[in-house]
């Protein structure tokens, strides 16, 4: 007899390794569905049959009734003196299913009059009695097949029902792809479409999840909404994409009944898992009911395992794109963290196997949401309710420790004044989570976590851009009483090294990972690369003076480009662009139901200020169809007036979040402020007008990603606009995130000793005054005992050395290199160099005090001086460009520890002229015409616009500025059809690429306001 390949296979698969048999083996074998358990195997399931499910209470009543009669015989007889005790219970608990859920039953039982019924004997912990580890094992875990569910129609079935105890914990739809039916496509349209949702047994709330099942692949909801239902992939992902990979045992998708369908891993689940958000007394269909996806589940119970079977001290690098969760995934860490016991004595940091491997679970987060969601978790998980408490100074830390808390929240703005004060805390045991490690702690702004932890010294530190990976660690030794888990999606180098798993060939991996890929393909972010354009800015710069000084070309290169992209005029016809983008595109096509929002990325703060203000202008010459908002933090002073972000906004700093939610706000210019970290679903454009590279361009443009069912956000509603970076540039930075994530090798901090020699040997300190200092510095003396060592290095450095600029420079960025490299690195090294140890904290108070600016500096400041900038356009180079990324493993090498300096650089130098030359070169080259000839033909064009009947009229004195715009514009369209046979080449370019006309448009306007220009000439 052939294989049997459809859907009743893959049901008798299904049963078969739950229960131990098939209904199909035993009918075959003439026997009964209902023989116990250890009968068959399998997983310990029950047989159920179709005909004992009551429809109405969405229950095995068979299965039910055992359980009771079995477990609670006392609390039954409590009711039995009434003949209709039987239609109490089930009428109570159809009560209170509709009103609370199941979940709620399952966790804190059934009261009926003076009876309690426990209706799921939890999963013990390892500290739990036997009494509850035997009640475990009464529990009665069962399976049924083509369960008739409908009480107005006994033909339609569901394909398998999961129970506990009689309860539907799970319903399954299945298909089986041999027969070209997939869960994906025809199970979730059974769902949605051919199943009554109005029958209890669907009901929200009644029964917990809702999986589509074929062979390959997981689908699962835990609300069936008819057309609306959302499903979610519940797969494990294949080649860090979607799918589940080759299993050589069975099915792809076979993990669902031997791994997640065992009586553990259910009872698990439904303990540790599912919890509602909102409040117990808000109505059942306002709630959400959260199931873990699979890769959440999956490193959580790593995270356990691992910790359990190792002990304290490890380090974990979970590598989880945007889009995975990482909120929940976090809380049930932290949550099921605190509950973890050490499998055997002698584990290290373990006390006994009955007592809690960690003392408190610290969560290091600037997610405002997630102190809440903590909260929640803990009502819905926890019989004892206030365990969790924030932290913001060492008081609170103090008091929450000894007030038994047992999760602690805090920032990294806020851990240095938690420090204060704390005495050693060695004897106590943590499990440390670090939200995003890239962009929350960096350097040795964290070594202040280690003293915290009574396991080393502090100093303050200023903030480290550099690194900001890094702040997610103590700069000092990592100790054995604590364990960190750093959740991010974009790790560095560094940060591979400081938390990743270390293999055999020495190279490091992330402990878990759920890549940018799997979230993209599965959905639950979009694709911002999809529609990708950039324009390429092509000016002109013309020098203002006469005189040909010498200048660095690479630097003159790049400060005559940041002065062009900065200049108003430049960022008035870029914001042009934008705006009239935005409106047409975004705004007019109602694009998200009409509630679209937009970010312009600037360079500075003082460009984003310009952008603002030019934006603000163009909107009110266009009657304000939206309002424009900015963000950066503190003063910023431009063209001398003092600014301050909720000067501009006219509402303070802290609301700005809330207000560009609002439907007012469409625009949100920022500098860096919001780049990382920044959720919010409506953002469906960005223009970015800033150098993005590496984890700040994954981070930044990421911002769009976030999915948005509600107002039907998809992949084609993106769109970004980039005045700065190449795409080719863009797939650089994103192709390392894209798949796994891996470092190559270990940093040499061998590298360090000849570090220390070189600095050592120029003479600017001597070693007995870095004892000294150091000797002094953890005395805790008065910080003006210390200045006096410094400034005598400092002295030396400047005056008494009689150093050359190049000396001092190379000086100045070795020390720097061997405080990044030993901040870095000391966490991990095995041993200890404490000369390493006592330059570090030298170096970092000495070099801020070392100034190094050459004579050379002071004629890079000149240059800006020197020219003016006489045309500006722009070209589109692509145009919404799909940027394909590369789904190979990235490897990273480690950070650079050779000895860097400032020797051997030949500098490349040239006269003004002609770095002014080539850069028109590089940045002017679709206009054929000499920059002379350009220059004529601008004045000769202005000319005829300023001839124009309509150039008065229209124009000149028309006060309402969106109907001189257009006039002017008409005018100009004019003139060069006019024009266009004496002017072929400048008229395509202007027909040809609405950038190059935009950019013309504004260049001819500035031209005709100038004075002097009559229109005759």
């Amino acid at each position: 007899m052939p294989s049997q390949t459809n859907e009743q296979a893959l049901e008798s698969a299904i049963e078969k390794s739950l229960v131990g048999i098939s209904q199909e083996e035993l009918t075959a074998a003439g026997g009964a569905a209902q023989e116990p358990p250890s009968g068959y195997g399998g997983r310990g399931f029950l047989m159920g049959n179709t005909g004992d499910f009551s429809p109405r209470y969405a229950i095995d009543e068979v299965r039910f009734w055992d359980f009771l009669e079995q477990t609670q015989a006392k609390e039954l007889e409590k009711l039995q003196r009434s003949a209709d005790w039987k239609l109490k219970i089930l009428e109570r608990y159809d009560r209170m299913v509709k009103k609370y859920g199941i979940l709620r039953l399952l966790k804190k039982g059934l009261e009926v009059e003076d009876a309690h019924f426990t209706l799921l004997y939890q999963l013990p912990l390892a500290s739990s009695s036997e009494l509850v580890k035997k009640n475990f094992e009464l529990n009665q875990f069962s399976v049924t097949r083509q369960v008739q569910y409908n009480q107005d129609n006994a033909r339609e079935e569901i394909d398998m029902v999961v129970f506990i105890n009689g309860i539907a914990i799970a319903t399954l739809e299945l298909k089986n792809a041999w027969t070209h039916q997939t869960a994906k496509v025809h199970g979730i349209k059974q769902y949605k479409y051919q199943r009554d949702i109005r029958q209890p047994l669907l009901q929200f709330g009644r029964c917990i999840v809702h999986f589509a099942v074929d062979t390959d692949e997981v689908y699962m909801t835990t609300r069936l909404n008819g057309g609306k239902t959302f499903f979610l992939p519940f797969n494990q992902g294949n080649n860090h994409g979607k799918g589940n990979p080759v299993n050589p045992f069975g099915h792809r998708s076979a993990y669902l009944w031997q791994e997640v369908f065992t009586k553990e891993s259910l009872a698990n689940i439904i303990q540790h898992f599912i919890r509602f958000d909102g409040k117990p007394n808000d109505p059942l269909n306002s709630r959400t009911l959260f199931f873990p996806r699979y890769h959440q589940m999956d490193v959580v119970r790593r995270l356990l395992k691992d910790a359990s079977t190792k002990g304290v001290g490890q380090t974990y690098l979970i590598q989880h794109s945007a889009g995975s969760g990482k909120s929940n995934s976090i809380t049930w860490s932290a949550y099921q963290l605190i509950e973890t016991y050490p499998e055997r004595d002698g584990l290290p940091g373990g006390k006994t196997i009955e007592q809690p491997l960690f003392d408190s679970v610290i969560v290091v987060t600037d997610r405002r949401l997630l102190d809440k969601q903590l909260r929640e978790n803990i009502k819905e998980f926890s019989e004892v309710k206030n365990i969790v408490a924030p932290a913001f100074s060492s008081r609170d830390l103090k008091q929450s420790l000894e007030q038994g808390k047992k999760i602690i929240i805090t920032t990294i703005q806020k851990f240095p004044f938690i420090i204060d004060g704390i005495a050693d805390l060695s004897d106590r045991t943590f499990a440390v989570i670090i939200d995003e490690a890239h962009s929350s702690q960096g350097g040795t702004a964290a070594s202040t976590m280690n003293q915290a932890m009574g396991m080393s010294q502090s100093g303050e530190e200023e903030e480290d851009e550099q690194d900001k990976i890094l702040r997610a660690m103590q700069a000092r030794k990592m100790k054995g009483n604590a364990s960190y888990l750093a959740f991010t999606a974009t790790p560095k180098n560094a940060t591979l090294e400081r938390f990743g798993v270390k293999q055999e060939n020495g190279s490091f991996r992330p402990f878990h990972l759920y890549s940018m890929k799997q979230a993209i393909e599965e959905g639950f972010i979009l694709d911002i690369l999809a529609n990708y354009t950039t324009y390429r800015s092509y000016y002109e710069i013309e020098k203002s003076i006469e005189d040909n000084p010498l200048f660095d070309t690479q630097k003159a290169q790049k400060k005559l480009k940041a002065y062009v992209e900065r200049d108003a005029r430049t960022i008035a016809t870029k914001a042009e662009i934008m705006m009239d983008h935005f409106i047409t595109k975004v705004i007019n096509t109602k694009k998200l139901k009409g509630q679209a929002k937009g970010m312009v990325v600037t360079q500075s703060i003082e460009s984003a200020i310009r952008y603002y203000q030019s934006i603000k202008q163009i909107l009110d010459g266009r009657g304000n169809p939206f309002k424009v908002v900015i963000a950066f933090s503190g003063k910023k002073l431009v063209d001398g007036i003092e600014y301050t972000e909720a000067d501009l906004n006219g509402f303070a700093e802290k609301d700005t979040k809330d207000k560009f939610d609002e439907d007012d706000y469409r625009i949100l210019v920022v500098a860096n402020k919001y780049l990382t970290g920044f959720d919010q679903p409506k953002l469906s454009t960005m223009y970015v007008d800033k150098k993005l590279q590496g984890v700040l361009a994954v981070q930044a443009l990421s911002r769009l990603n976030r999915a948005a069912d509600k107002l039907g956000k998809k992949t084609e509603d993106l769109f970004i606009l980039d005045f700065f970076n190449s795409a080719e540039d863009i797939k650089a930075s994103f192709d390392p995130f894209y798949t796994s994530t891996t470092l190559s090798g270990a940093t040499d901090v061998g590298v360090l000793h000849e570090l220390k020699g070189v600095l050592s040997d120029v003479g600017v300190y001597e070693w007995l005054e870095v004892e000294d200092f150091t000797s002094k510095y953890f005395d805790g003396v008065d910080a003006q005992e210390l200045s006096p060592i410094i400034e005598v290095a400092v002295e030396r450095f400047d005056q008494e050395l009689d150093l050359e600029d190049d000396e001092m420079i190379d000086f100045k960025i070795k020390a720097k290199q061997f405080v990044k490299i030993y901040g870095q690195m000391a966490s991990i090294i095995p041993y200890e160099v404490i000369d390493w140890e006592k330059l570090f904290w030298y170096l970092k108070f000495l070099i801020p005090k070392l100034i190094v600016k050459t004579t050379e500096d002071q004629q890079m400041d000149d240059i800006l001086e020197s020219v003016d900038l006489s045309t500006y356009g722009l070209e589109r180079t692509k145009l919404n460009y799909a940027i394909g990324l590369d789904d190979e493993e990235t490897e990273l090498d480690p950070q650079n520890a050779n000895p860097r300096g400032a020797h051997g650089t030949d500098e490349e130098k040239d006269e003004l002229s002609e770095i002014i030359r080539t850069f028109n070169e590089r940045w002017f080259q679709d206009w054929e015409a000499t920059p002379e000839d350009q220059r004529v033909k601008f004045v000769q064009i202005s000319r005829h616009i300023k001839a124009h009947p309509d150039y008065e009229s229209k124009y000149l004195n028309n006060s309402d500025p969106q109907n001189r715009d257009i006039a002017f514009d008409k005018i100009l369209r004019d003139v060069l059809a006019a024009q266009r046979r004496q002017e072929l080449e400048l008229y395509k370019l202007t027909t040809k690429d609405d950038a190059f006309y935009r950019a013309f448009l504004d260049t001819m306007k500035r031209i005709t306001g100038q004075k002097g220009m009559g229109n005759n000439g």
